[in-house]
């Protein structure tokens, strides 16, 4: 309820003058907002917005789940993703400000036992390197050990970490991975001998006062007003067709909550903007979470990312720089400094958006895949705090989206159409078996009535029946439809036995966590 009394008071300063300093976002934009997510689809959403360290709006639209009237308010809670890897670098912040570890102490000072591929890396890691995306690892590298969910601990997960070679040398370039983030949660808990969720929940958020807030899924699950995630599915391409329910449990797996675990309402994600806006200091006092210090460290630029040319209805949206702090973006806009993060996971996404030298954050929160209402409204806003004309984001990005999924089920259907009929090899009896990945661990391959069926072992129910595509390629379309397909070629030797298993993804627009490129199998006995 507190919450909810400091956004009364800070609209009643706005209504009666009391506070000229807060620009307050534009005229309409609450009608606005409400007219784009019926237009495009979204079934709730939510929006924070802090000027001068007070918030201005904070307030839930639409429903939290599709078929049921309940309505997404300002104490909804929604997972938020990747935005989460901020708050575990906070937690990491909060063990910095106590001398228990520096940004720059290596790994194995505090996990022992900590081994990447290559040795010198093991040994040179740091706590920052665990942030910052420039191990050397592939994008989403080892993203299956916990995509679309995962039975291993996060302890195990990490373990095999050991097995995932690098795609470039070590600090040399920009990748963004999640399973680093997994070994910070780790060492969280080797260093205060909590969970990353206990920790997170007493000293991060609880200490915030994000009273809604939790690390912890069994809580999220156990909170009434939660939103639900949505994603279109039925119409050959996710991200095409009809708006439907996804089962929530069925999320990812938990091993990878420090990489993107947090659910965060409107209210709650108001207070996280204000002590970032603040630089740790907490609202309404002169306690503070985290020191300035630690929190300039935060935003401090530590690798460079490349800068993609956008297409020319986006050509003002073009950073000229791009780099990543410690869990967070840090770019430009128009020259102005921007600190930012995205989030999904699947059924969900969000964005926090910082404007320090403006004293202005905002946050929106969506249950569904339709990002584009995310990105649209993401520009408009930063035009607007910045003085600039509005420029129709929200359109150009349903509209480069509408044309993005037409292409994406364009090209998916002339593959569909371009297989050769020949093949298989083998008899369908010879290519079943069990094969080992070293990173990933087992796949069974069973024979089943005139066919074959896949088991991923590490992953709970992701199994389905392989199809002939041509020669000794075929796809899976897994019983669990939310799963994205793969094509499943086994690669034989001269006297015509399987001796190795690749895949990759069947979709174009499959999510980079979906990365079975990486992924190389060897029969089990081979592989031991």
């Amino acid at each position: 309820m507190k919450h909810k009394l400091i956004v009364r008071v800070a609209t009643a300063a706005l209504m009666f003058g009391v506070a000229p300093a807060l620009a307050a976002p534009p005229t309409g934009f609450d009608a606005r907002v409400e007219a784009l997510r019926k237009q495009v689809g979204v079934p709730g959403m939510a929006i924070s917005i802090v000027e001068q360290g007070q918030p201005t709006l904070v307030k839930g639209y639409g429903v939290r789940k599709l078929g049921d009237a309940a309505a997404v308010d300002a104490d909804t809670i929604f997972p938020t993703g990747s935005t989460g890897k901020a708050v575990t670098a906070a937690a990491l912040a909060l063990l910095v400000d106590q001398g228990r570890i520096t940004w720059d102490d290596p790994v194995i000072k505090h996990i022992p036992w900590f081994q990447m591929y290559d040795p010198w890396v093991t040994r040179e890691i740091t706590v920052r390197d665990l942030l910052v995306h420039r191990s050397g690892l592939g994008l989403g590298a080892g993203d299956l050990l916990f995509v679309p969910r995962a039975s291993l601990s996060r302890r195990e997960t990490v373990k095999r970490l050991r097995h995932i070679k690098p795609a470039t040398s070590f600090r040399s370039g920009y990748a963004y991975d999640n399973i680093l983030y997994m070994v910070a949660g780790q060492l969280i808990e080797e260093v205060t001998g909590q969970t990353w969720e206990a920790f997170t929940n007493e000293h991060v958020l609880k200490r915030a006062g994000m009273q809604e807030s939790t690390a912890d899924g069994e809580a999220r699950f156990a909170t009434a007003n939660r939103a639900f995630p949505h994603a279109r599915m039925n119409s050959g391409l996710r991200g095409a067709g009809d708006q439907e329910v996804l089962n929530e449990r069925d999320e990812l797996g938990r091993n990878a909550a420090p990489a993107g675990g947090i659910a965060m309402s409107a209210s709650d994600m108001a207070l996280w903007l204000q002590i970032q806006l603040g630089k740790g200091k907490l609202p309404g006092g002169d306690a503070r979470l985290y020191s300035e210090a630690v929190a300039r460290d935060m935003w401090t630029p530590a690798t460079l990312m490349p800068v993609s040319k956008m297409p020319p209805a986006f050509k003002d949206a073009e950073p000229m720089f791009k780099t990543y702090a410690l869990g967070w973006d840090v770019s430009d806009y128009q020259g102005v400094r921007i600190i930012s993060h995205g989030g999904a996971v699947f059924g969900v996404q969000t964005v926090v958006v910082l404007i320090p030298d403006r004293d202005v954050g905002f946050a929106i929160q969506i249950n569904c895949e339709d990002g584009e209402i995310v990105r649209g409204l993401m520009y408009e806003l930063i035009d607007h705090y910045l003085g600039r004309p509005a420029a129709g984001w929200p359109e150009k990005w349903v509209a480069f989206k509408k044309d993005r999924i037409a292409a994406g089920l364009k090209a998916f259907s002339a593959k569909s159409a371009e297989p050769a009929r020949v093949g298989p090899s083998l008899s369908l009896a010879r290519y079943a078996g069990d094969y080992d990945d070293p990173w990933y661990g087992r796949i069974e391959v069973r024979p089943a009535g005139k066919g074959l069926t896949i088991d991923f072992k590490s992953t709970p129910r992701m199994a389905g029946k392989l199809e002939h595509w041509q020669y000794d390629t075929f796809i899976t379309r897994f019983d669990d439809k939310t799963i994205e397909p793969a094509y499943v070629t086994f690669g034989l030797d001269a006297d015509g036995k399987v001796e190795r298993v690749t895949m990759k993804a069947a979709s174009p627009l499959a999510d980079f966590s979906y990365d079975y490129h990486d992924l190389h199998f060897a029969p089990a006995a081979a592989a031991k």
